[in-house]
């Protein structure tokens, strides 16, 4: 990894662990979204169920991050296992985890020490008994290959210093005929690297973010499809809150790949 990447993901890093402090102590840890709780917006402009999130620990919500609710549009069903990247306080992992059920099985996966205490914290208090979560980074997932049905993440990608790992990490990890329901920062095509620092920082989400005809060109080179990126409500000039969708084909190889390097976290 070069300086700079090394650079960028310790502000990451550094940004998300304070947020969890904050979350822990009962204050707004808001960075992509503009407010607390209620003003965590879904994927369609509206907010997070009311009675969903009412039944979730106060922390969980407060420690949400994300720019919008990946489970409007992952169609999480019974039994199903998944993978949510860059889990930070548990939110989703939480919600994801009363979709599937005592048969499925949800992974949170984050690389700050103190988004992990404070999701181990809030599962505890949720009594949830089906999720698990782990220290590694999203460009090497520590799951086998072929292990979950569906992988979400909220508003995450756009922080990685190293997309394609990300999209070859997610294909890998899925099983033939797994799905992606994901949320994330995208810009539109004719900005340039410069256009979108000049609309915000890497870690609150902006700078980093890829264009429409990048995301689409990168999950494709991972083998995904069936790819959709649609965008849902304005998150900068030019840039926007989007709904991504893709599908790793169901006659995909299944490779025995071995377990992937442990590392420290997704950002």
């Amino acid at each position: 990894m070069s300086d700079q990447a090394h650079e960028l993901r310790e502000q990451v890093r550094e940004r998300y662990a304070e947020a969890a402090v904050r979350a822990g102590t009962g204050r707004d840890a808001s960075c992509c979204s503009d407010g607390g709780p209620a003003a965590i917006k879904d994927l369609t402009g509206e907010l997070y169920d009311e009675a969903e999130r009412s039944s979730l620990p106060t922390e969980a919500v407060l420690a949400s991050l994300g720019c919008g609710n990946p489970l409007a549009v992952a169609e999480l069903r019974e039994g199903e296992t998944v993978l949510d990247l860059g889990s930070g306080g548990g939110i989703d992992v939480l919600l994801s985890a009363k979709r599937v059920g005592p048969a499925g099985k949800v992974y949170g996966l984050d690389m700050t020490e103190e988004m992990l205490a404070l999701a181990l914290a809030n599962a505890a208090k949720a009594g949830a008994d089906n999720v698990d979560f782990l220290k590694g980074h999203i460009e090497a997932i520590p799951l086998p290959a072929n292990r979950v049905d569906v992988v979400i993440s909220n508003c995450v990608i756009n922080l990685s210093v190293d997309k394609p790992a990300v999209f070859a990490e997610m294909f890998r990890v899925l099983k033939p005929g797994g799905r992606l329901g994901i949320s994330d920062v995208v810009a539109e095509d004719h900005l340039t690297a410069a256009d979108r620092a000049e609309r915000g920082n890497y870690a609150a989400c902006i700078a980093g973010a890829l264009s429409f005809t990048e995301y689409r060109e990168g999950l494709a080179a991972a083998g995904f499809t069936d790819i959709d990126i649609t965008p849902t409500h304005e998150a900068a000039p030019d840039m926007h809150a989007a709904i991504v969708r893709a599908t790793k084909p169901a006659d995909a190889q299944r490779p025995a790949l071995p377990l992937a390097p442990k590392s420290g976290c997704c950002g």
